[in-house]
């Protein structure tokens, strides 16, 4: 368990690792800005209050008082509003852990601190970024209005403040605009807990909070895979599949298939196999982040196991991966000559990786749904690499035989005229016959055992409880298997893995290859392409 892991003085918070027995965790050199955000967020608190018979009561409370010496004055790390929100929701929540067995004046010190941070909260809270680390502040906040004595009269304008942050970032179809799984997930946590809250003391929410609620719900379950994950996308992880599943539950919204995208994502599911597709636009522009050039790339899950799966954000593991996590290189998709299909400014050198958004990217994403016999498809397209090469990248998805294959064809065309003037000049720069080269990418989960079979014209791809899939191609390209990384934030370093690279060359104005995965008793011929 976490909780014993910090009382032996190991701290996995943000990403990182510090080992530090004996040692107060406020004496700790904060390896990253994650990691001490993690800190002073007491996001260790529940991990210690979770021991049994309380055998993480008295190191709680110890670290808490000694935050309190150091920092309980207003001053120093942590004093944001996003911390002091997330700060106030969990010293509230494990008040009972924290205040057992302690003397008048240690009980006095914490409420005392209580109070400072709302008042911090309601004279700052609109002052944080908004998205995630103003619902923090908001939530905590309210929170703070519920629970505390004499607090009561901050709850009306929190509460219209989390109503207002609602409408501005929760559109229609239950999505936010950073595209983020992850951190749609922990919007919605939030919006549960304040509900949740509120029920509990007799109070009402705004109902724009409880239709954003629902308007959630459906979406986060259209971006889940089988095994209770969230799609890798856009800077997010997998998040806690039972952190998922205990706030769609406490919202009381009732499951319900979603029709179309959900948030940009195209979702196919039969059988135990869900396939789950980037189909919309990536931001472009300063808020873009942690967006990712990962248009049209899918993950494929069986069960309990993923299979096919996206690199994920490198941000826990320094600049050098987040940038690299953030490359087309890194996703399930097409990419073409080491160009990603949406960019950072040219003169982006000499800013700080945290702070790189896309310049430019796809614009137009077309998305086209088709019923089959025992399954379902969708054919996408996307227009990243118009401007720079003049082609556009076709993708079609198949998900037939009750989730046992799962049929591809990708390819790049250049589509108008204007499409093939400039593919054509590109062209005049490469040696004769030569063609530009692409290569559709298939990243590996880590747990996956990788094998040639069918002397080379086939992979097998074992999941860990022996299920068999086989990858095989038309033959219009070369296949290799080549190394590949998985970023999984719970973990010390990347995590290396494999991934099934599949390269073309275009000749003329376009060119494509085709593919399959599926069980072996739902093997067919190597796919053909169409005429």
């Amino acid at each position: 368990m976490r909780g014993r892991q910090y009382l032996a003085g190991n701290y996995r918070l943000g990403g990182a690792l510090v080992e530090a027995p004996g040692q107060s965790p406020w004496d700790i050199a904060c390896p990253s800005d994650a990691f001490e955000a993690a800190l002073h967020g007491f996001d260790w608190l529940d991990d210690l209050a979770a021991l049994p018979d309380g055998g993480g009561r008295a190191t709680a409370q110890a670290w808490l008082s000694d935050w309190l010496t150091r920092y309980g004055a207003g001053k120093g790390p942590g004093w944001t509003p996003d911390l002091t929100g997330r700060r106030q929701i969990r010293w509230i929540s494990q008040a009972p852990t924290l205040t057992q067995a302690q003397d008048t004046a240690e009980t006095a010190a914490f409420f005392a601190a209580l109070s400072r941070q709302t008042h911090f909260l309601a004279r700052t809270w609109h002052k944080s970024s908004g998205g995630l680390p103003r619902f923090e502040a908001l939530t905590g906040l309210i929170y703070s209005a519920c629970a505390l004595i004499g607090m009561e009269t901050l709850l009306d304008p929190a509460l219209q403040g989390l109503a207002q942050e609602c409408t501005r970032n929760v559109d229609a179809q239950g999505g936010i605009i950073t595209r983020n799984p992850e951190e749609l997930l922990e919007v919605f946590v939030l919006l549960t807990w304040a509900a949740q809250i509120l029920q509990e003391t007799g109070k009402r929410p705004d109902p724009a909070i409880d239709t954003a609620i629902m308007r959630i719900a459906p979406t986060l379950r259209a971006i889940r895979h089988a095994d209770g994950g969230l799609v890798r996308a856009h800077g997010g992880g997998r998040g806690e599949a039972a952190r998922l599943t205990g706030a769609l539950i406490q919202s009381g919204v009732r499951p319900s298939r979603m029709k179309g995208l959900a948030m940009g994502y195209a979702r196919m599911a039969s059988g135990r196999v869900t396939v789950i597709t980037d189909a919309a636009p990536p931001m472009i522009g300063p808020a873009s982040t942690n967006a990712h050039a990962g248009t049209l790339a899918f993950e494929m899950t069986s069960a309990n196991h993923p299979l096919i799966v996206n690199a994920g954000s490198g941000a826990a593991f320094g600049p050098d991966w987040r940038r690299a996590g953030r490359a087309t290189l890194s996703h399930s998709t097409v990419s073409l000559q080491g160009y990603s299909s949406s960019r950072f400014s040219p003169n982006a050198r000499n800013t700080p990786p945290e702070r790189l958004g896309f310049a430019q990217g796809p614009s137009d994403v077309s998305v086209q749904w088709s019923e089959i016999a025992n399954g379902e498809g969708v054919t996408l397209s996307h227009d990243g690499w118009r401007r720079t090469h003049g082609l556009v990248h076709l993708r079609s998805l198949t998900l037939e035989d009750h989730g046992n294959l799962l049929r591809g064809e990708d390819g790049l065309a250049a589509l108008d005229i204007k499409g093939r003037e400039t593919l054509q000049s590109i062209n005049r720069t490469l040696p004769p016959d030569v063609g530009l080269r692409f290569a559709a990418r298939f990243h590996l989960h880590p747990d996956v055992i990788v094998e040639l079979d069918l002397g080379g014209a086939a992979i097998s791809l074992t999941l860990p409880n022996e299920e068999v899939w086989v990858f095989r191609h038309g033959g219009e390209g070369e296949m290799s298997i080549l190394p590949s990384v998985y970023f999984d934030a719970a973990r010390l370093k990347p995590r290396a893995t494999k991934q099934i690279v599949l390269s073309n060359r275009v000749q003329g104005y376009g060119a494509a290859v085709s593919w399959s995965i599926a069980r072996p008793s739902a093997l067919l011929p190597a796919p053909d392409l169409p005429s």
